[in-house]
């Protein structure tokens, strides 16, 4: 299981960004209206800035920063108490600190906080707990497409009565496999909108093929 316990068990930013875009995708497919979507991938958030978010709507939210120096994850869990922001982000490189300690950031507030750096790998500031909800956030970037498809049967399928995803596709997909029509209708039975769903791909910055 993935936490700050477990942090350096955590993917390279390159294998993190590529799990970010995939599950970003998997869920542009799964939630077509963005403002119920859990997780979402914005690659021109600021000039050499991309980010990825996760929020369930009821509090709990992640945003991961990409850039070129390294990248940094700052997740909120609303059922934990907040630490000293200054201990969890004891060492945190100069170049996060407009977005750790910046908006939305600062309004959404966090109660764990990790950064990857090429010359350092994965490093956690000072914790002044081990219940900060970590777990629940950071499993997903284990990479197995596995993961994915049981969250997402649990989250979306609910209210829906509809199969489950295609192993083959979901893999596909984090693989980086460009996106066809027949890949998405194996992992969503219907697309209403094709259109919008490019637009979707475009913002994630992912490679796709509807012709």
């Amino acid at each position: 299981m993935l936490s700050t316990l477990t942090y350096t068990a955590l993917p390279s930013q390159e294998k993190l960004q590529a799990i970010c875009k995939a599950v970003a995708v998997l869920d542009a497919l799964n939630s077509p209206e963005y403002e119920y979507r859990y997780y979402s991938y914005n690659k021109g958030w600021a000039e050499g800035e991309e980010v990825f978010e996760m929020q369930d709507g009821e509090g709990d939210q992640m945003l991961i920063l990409f850039r070129a120096e390294g990248c940094v994850i700052n997740g909120y869990a609303s059922d934990y108490e907040e630490s000293d922001k200054n201990q969890l982000t004891r060492g945190l490189p100069d170049v996060f600190d407009e977005f750790i300690f910046g908006e939305p950031v600062n309004s959404i507030g966090t109660t764990f906080c990790l950064w990857y750096t090429p010359a350092h790998k994965w490093q956690i500031g000072q914790l002044e707990t081990d219940e900060d909800g970590s777990e629940n956030f950071l499993d997903i970037f284990d990479g197995n497409p596995h993961t994915y498809i049981e969250w997402a049967s649990e989250y979306y399928d609910e209210d829906q009565d509809r199969p489950a995803p295609s192993l083959d596709a979901v893999t596909s997909i984090y693989q980086g496999k460009p996106l066809t029509k027949d890949l998405a209708l194996a992992i969503v039975p219907h697309v209403e909108d094709w259109q919008q769903l490019e637009r979707d791909l475009q913002e994630i910055g992912y490679p796709y093929d509807f012709n």
